[in-house]
Order: structure tokens, then C-alpha cells, then sequence
């Protein structure tokens, strides 16, 4: 039996258009996904939009529209920014489905017969002028650790702490601006500690999760009694009410990973295969493409769910991580919290977003920033001045290629020779290093070219014939890169098919030379970046992702931040230094940073889900496999430094002598019972 495979995306939230952050993890799906249907697999690709949750409904309530008008509407505008991205999914669904519906049903039927549904009073956040209770992130205050105000209720963007609602000083709610009373629910709980065996068994198994995350994974929570997961919200709530418990319905983070379940099975009865085939055998290779934000719920929630109804499990969870633009967090105010519309509005490209991407990403949980000005040198450099410019300085000199290979050097066998390695960079998810193998072989390319010199030889008659062949040599070593680039190109490759006479459908078209064809019209293939429209996107990205402001705090919450001060004076005094929030960090992953002398990039967990990237001058006393896993303390609130390498998100705290060239520093140890999150007093 054939392997078949399967790899999903997150959903989209129903609530707003697609920006960066999300091509970010769609493309990196669809690069893989390109890629195995090149090399001759059966792909499944997965994704829909998530639709249920408060979000929607208060957001339907303010338009004056049904919530199932909205999600109608952000369902069209998503999948045509999808397309336009040139992303393909096969089987794209809703949440709000009927089948989603019946199989929540059947999760939920599984979980109440495993015994592992319990019920009990949860005391909550109310918003009394919404009539609504209140998720963590729709209550804000000032956080209890750094005193930094405007905060969301489950954890400080500023110094890294997580908490409850009930922790917060001064809340208020995010929906209408009311201080919210306490008031008391029912909530239904899945019980997770039963199966913390399979749970332990799952996430560690070599291969399921990146190495930094199933550690992550088994510092952070499994080294603990696991907590119940509340699963339920009473009314009002838009989606579905469980049909057990009226009146109740389920979470929003219950029926979202069952979309992946309820697309395949509306795309199987449109296509008359089998749902079993592709969630229930063991010839089918599930994969998920994640965000570091929700590791939680695809490691735990999830296979917990996938396990006891009976399903499949995933085989690799691909975490990545956030994406910055021009070193920082997107900003609505500087213009880089783009839209994928926007982008499009300002007639830039999508091949430009997709190479830049497929460049940079590695199998790593690193965050990503998005450099536009290296997106413009390296869209230009590397796909205008080194693929493009083969075919456009020699497909206009002959009408056809020749019957026979001409002696090229070796140069075509050498390239056919990388397609393994490309093809295992493309599988791992090392799209960055196909890209470098794909680029050194244009630039051999290019040195043949310029050698040669085929519009000089179009100048003299005598030298037709050797003309026809250098340009059937150039023309086919950039088919063969083009044939490499196809995941990321799809445009490009569907052109350069058109142009040659031959569509490219194989990564195994870049072992056989193309010969004896007649050429297509030269048609212009790729233009290089305009700066212009660069700074037009970013200048209409200003209105664009502007959203409705937030309901103001109470007066009373309108405190500054005491971070927000001026710079400090030669001497210090003990309130000032006190400032200063030193928090217990897990080291979760470190590796050397290329071209730095004593740089070491750390990934660090403050407990929860909350991760920050550090780069530490550490190189010189440590290496990275003495790091992973070991306690730290770290400035948590220090302001993020941009630099080139990427962005720092905080200090590690050592020590080493002063004023020369350090042989030695020593990392501040915590004790071994500290646990990540933990202040440091």
C-alpha cells in the first residue's frame, strides 16, 4: 500500500483578514505540500476556517449582522487571498459545519465513555453591560509582577508572567470598558492526568516534535499532575451546544483541530474515497504545521482527543515560530502589520513573500523576521539576477533546442546529482537550505553564461550553430532550477513550462535534458522589486489593519508603565533597580549564530506557552549542548534589542571579569527546584 499523506495548517480565525503571520505558516505548508506531490506522493493538504467563540459573536453583534454572515464573509475573503498566494489546499472546510458537528459528537461520545468528562463551579469574569463571560484575553489589567498596565488576562506581554484573570490589578473588560463582577458557571472538564502515560509516550517519541519542544513539553507540564481542560462555555456562545449539557456549548479549542477531521471528510464524499483510509490506517502519515502559540492544545488537548475517539495520531507536529518585519513585532503604527490584501493592493508579487519565506525557514522553532529591505536585495540578487536572467539572455537567440545534449562540463549531471539532497531539504522542512543548494547551482549556471557569451556569438554567422547549443545548455541547467524552485514558484515553473514547450509535473524532470523542442514566445517571467511599492504597502498598511480601538480603560486604571521612563541617571537608587524583573528561564534550545564570534542564540521558557529568543555572548564558556535544559535567570523585561542577527528579547544573566576580552563568564544558576516563571528576588 502506497503511504499517504496528510499535513493541515491552523485554521484561520474567522474574526479578521489574513496578515503576514499567517502566509508565514500557509506558505510553509504549501512548500511542502508542492514538493511531495512533485516527487510523486499521494498529499492531502488541510485547512478551513475556525469560526465558533465570543470573538465572533460580539464582533456579529456590533455590525448588526448574524454570525453566520460574517464567517461567510471572512470564509470568501481568506480563500481568495489564499489563492491568490498561489497556496492550494485540497480539502478547505468550516468549523461550522455539520460535519463538524457530528464528529465533535463522536469525540465527545468517546471522552464521556472513557470517563474521563467531570463537571464543576468555575468562578469567572462577567461583563454585566455585554451579558457575557469573559475569556483570558478579553480582560486586561495592570500585571501583578511589573506593574505594566494594560495586560491580558492570561499573561504580561512585557515581562513574561502568566497568571489569572484574578491575578490582574484593576481589570477591566476589552469588550464594552466595565469593571467585571465575579459570577459562578458549570463547566465540563476532560480529565488529561489518565492519560498522562501515552501523553509522556507521544510527545517524546524521537520524531513526533522538534527536540525543543518535546522538551519544553516535559519541563513545563508533564513534570506535573496534568490539569483538567475546561471545555465548555455557558451561554450566550456561538457554536455548537453539546448535546448532553443544554445550555452549555463546546470551547472554541474543542471543535477547532476536529475541523481537520470534518474538511477530510466532506472532501472524501466529493471524491468517493474513504475517511478511515486517511484518520483511522496506519498508511496514512498525518502531519500538523503549527505556531509556537498553540503547542499546548496540538500536544496535549489534541492527541489526547485523536487517541481515545479511536483515530489517527499525528506522525510530526512542525512548530514554527513568530514572524517579525524589519526586527520588531508587527505594528499597526509603523506600518508593518501588513495585510495579505494589502500586499496585493500595492502590485507586488506573491513569488516575492513565498522565495523570501522558503529562504529563511529551517526546522527550527526560531522566530522569523521579515527584513523588507533583504527581501528586496534578495528577490533581486537571487531570482532576477540568477534564474530569471538565464532564460531572458538566451530563449530570445533560437527558436529551437537541440536534438542532442551539448558537453556542458559536467554542469547539468552535477545539478541533477543535488535533487536528493534538495528533495530531503524540502521533506525536513529546511526549505532555507534547498534555497542556498538551488543558488549555487544558478551561480554555476551564470558562470557558464557569461563564459560563453551567447549574444556574442549571435552577432556572427559562423557561430550560429554554437550558439543554438550554449543556449540549449543555459536554457536547460535554468529548467532544472526551475524544476528545484517549483514548490516555491509555482507561476515561475507553470511559464517556464509554457516558454520550453514542456510542463514541468515532476522533481524528476531535473535528471533528463530537455531536447529537440520549439520554443514559446519569450514572455517577460519575473520583474525585479519596485521599492516604490514596498513604501506604498507600508503607508497603506497605517489605515488598513487599523481595527476599532479598544474600550478605554476606567480612569482610575491609567497608570503609567514603569517601564516607560526616562533614561537612568549615573547613580541608581534601589526603587529604580527593583524595576529591573529577573525570572527563572529553561533553556530550551541554543545553537552557535553563523559569523558572530561569541554569540550563542538561546531559546528560553518562562513557563506556559511563553518563550522568548536571547542572543548571549556565551560562545566562549559554553557550548550549545551544555545549555538545553538548564535553568537560567534572565531580564525579562528589557525592551527587545533588533540586531542583525535577529531579535533579542531579553539579557542572561552572568558574570566574567570587566573591561578586556572575556576567556570565561559564568551563568547565575537558579536552584534546582526553581521552576521557569518564577521571580527571581
Amino acid at each position: 500500500m502506497t503511504e499517504r499523506l496528510l499535513i493541515t495548517s491552523g485554521l484561520p480565525y474567522a474574526n479578521g483578514p489574513l496578515h503576514f503571520g499567517h502566509l508565514l505558516e500557509h506558505v510553509m505548508t504549501d512548500l511542502w505540500a508542492r514538493y511531495q506531490r512533485l516527487a510523486g506522493r499521494r498529499v492531502l493538504s488541510v485547512c478551513g476556517e475556525d469560526t465558533h467563540g465570543t470573538s465572533i459573536m460580539i464582533r456579529a453583534r456590533a455590525e448588526g449582522r448574524s454570525e453566520e454572515q460574517l464567517i461567510a464573509e471572512m470564509d470568501a475573503a481568506h480563500r481568495r487571498d489564499l489563492a491568490d498566494f498561489g497556496v492550494h489546499y485540497d480539502a478547505y472546510g468550516s468549523t461550522h459545519s455539520p460535519a463538524t458537528r457530528r464528529r465533535c459528537e463522536v469525540v465527545w461520545a468517546a471522552l464521556r465513555h472513557a470517563g474521563l468528562v467531570q463537571q464543576r463551579e468555575v468562578r469567572q469574569l462577567f461583563d454585566p453591560e455585554v451579558g457575557t463571560f469573559l475569556a483570558d484575553r478579553f480582560v486586561k489589567g495592570t500585571c501583578p509582577s511589573c506593574g505594566a498596565p494594560d495586560q491580558y488576562g492570561d499573561s504580561c506581554e512585557r515581562c513574561g508572567s502568566t497568571y489569572t484573570p484574578a491575578d490582574l490589578e484593576r481589570p477591566y473588560s476589552t469588550l464594552s470598558g466595565a469593571t467585571p463582577e465575579y459570577r459562578t458557571a458549570p463547566h465540563l472538564f476532560v480529565a488529561l492526568e489518565p492519560l498522562r502515560g501515552f501523553l509522556t509516550e507521544f510527545s517524546q517519541a524521537p520524531g513526533t516534535l522538534q527536540p525543543e519542544i518535546a522538551l519544553f513539553l516535559a519541563n513545563n507540564f508533564l513534570s506535573a499532575p496534568l490539569r483538567d481542560w475546561d471545555v465548555s462555555r455557558p451561554a450566550p456562545y456561538f457554536g455548537f451546544e453539546i448535546p448532553d449539557a443544554p445550555g452549555h456549548y463546546w470551547y472554541v479549542w474543542f471543535d477547532a483541530p476536529i475541523g481537520y477531521l470534518s474538511a477530510t471528510e466532506e472532501w472524501c464524499e466529493a471524491h468517493g474515497e474513504r475517511f478511515e483510509d486517511w484518520w483511522c490506517s496506519e498508511d496514512t502519515r498525518i502531519t500538523h504545521v503549527i505556531g509556537k502559540d498553540i503547542v499546548y492544545f496540538h500536544t496535549l488537548f489534541w492527541p489526547a482527543m485523536l487517541k481515545v475517539a479511536g483515530y489517527g495520531l499525528p506522525r510530526r507536529v512542525q512548530v514554527h515560530g513568530f514572524l517579525t518585519v524589519n526586527g520588531e513585532k508587527m505594528s499597526k503604527s509603523r506600518g508593518t502589520f501588513v495585510l495579505a490584501r494589502t500586499y496585493l493592493d500595492a502590485g507586488l508579487d506573491p513569488a516575492y513573500l513565498r522565495y523570501y519565506f522558503a529562504s529563511k525557514l529551517g526546522p527550527e522553532v526560531h522566530d522569523l523576521d521579515l527584513n523588507l529591505e533583504e527581501l528586496v536585495t534578495k528577490v533581486n540578487a537571487d531570482l532576477i539576477g540568477k534564474v530569471v536572467n538565464l532564460a531572458s539572455r538566451t530563449a530570445r537567440f533560437v527558436p529551437r533546442l537541440c536534438e542532442q545534449y551539448p558537453e556542458d562540463g559536467g554542469l547539468f549531471a552535477a545539478a541533477a546529482a543535488q535533487a536528493e539532497e534538495i528533495g530531503a531539504a524540502y521533506a525536513g522542512f529546511e526549505s532555507g537550505r534547498a534555497m542556498r543548494l538551488i543558488m549555487a547551482l544558478a551561480d554555476r549556471a551564470n558562470e557558464y553564461v557569461a563564459r560563453e557569451e551567447p549574444w556574442a556569438l549571435k552577432k556572427e554567422p559562423a557561430k550560429l550553430e554554437r550558439l543554438r547549443e550554449v543556449c540549449t545548455v543555459a536554457l536547460n541547467l535554468y529548467r532544472q532550477l526551475v524544476v528545484y524552485l517549483a514548490p516555491v514558484l509555482p507561476k515561475l515553473a507553470e511559464q517556464t513550462g509554457a516558454l520550453l514547450g514542456a510542463p514541468i509535473e515532476r522533481f524528476s524532470d531535473a535528471q533528463r535534458p530537455l531536447l529537440g523542442v520549439t520554443l514559446g514566445e519569450f514572455q517577460p517571467l519575473m520583474t525585479r522589486v519596485d521599492e516604490r511599492r514596498i513604501a506604498a504597502m507600508l503607508e497603506a498598511s497605517r489605515p488598513a489593519a487599523a481595527s476599532a480601538p479598544e474600550p478605554t480603560p476606567p480612569a482610575a486604571q491609567a497608570t503609567a508603565s514603569p517601564l516607560e521612563v526616562e533614561p537612568l541617571a549615573p547613580e541608581c537608587s534601589l526603587e529604580d533597580f527593583q524595576k529591573i524583573d529577573l525570572r527563572v528561564a529553561r533553556v530550551l534550545a541554543a545553537e552557535a549564530v553563523p559569523k558572530a564570534d561569541k554569540l550563542l542564540q538561546l531559546t528560553l521558557g518562562l513557563g506556559g506557552d511563553v518563550t522568548r529568543q536571547v542572543f548571549a555572548g556565551l560562545k566562549a564558556s559554553y557550548t550549545p549542548e551544555q545549555l538545553v535544559g538548564r535553568l537560567v535567570v534572565v531580564v525579562a523585561n528589557l525592551a527587545p534589542r533588533p540586531m542583525k542577527f535577529g531579535l533579542s528579547e531579553g539579557m542572561v544573566v552572568a558574570a566574567g571579569p570587566p573591561g578586556k576580552a572575556v576567556k570565561q563568564v559564568y551563568l547565575l544558576a537558579p536552584d534546582s527546584g526553581a521552576q521557569p516563571g518564577e521571580r527571581v528576588h
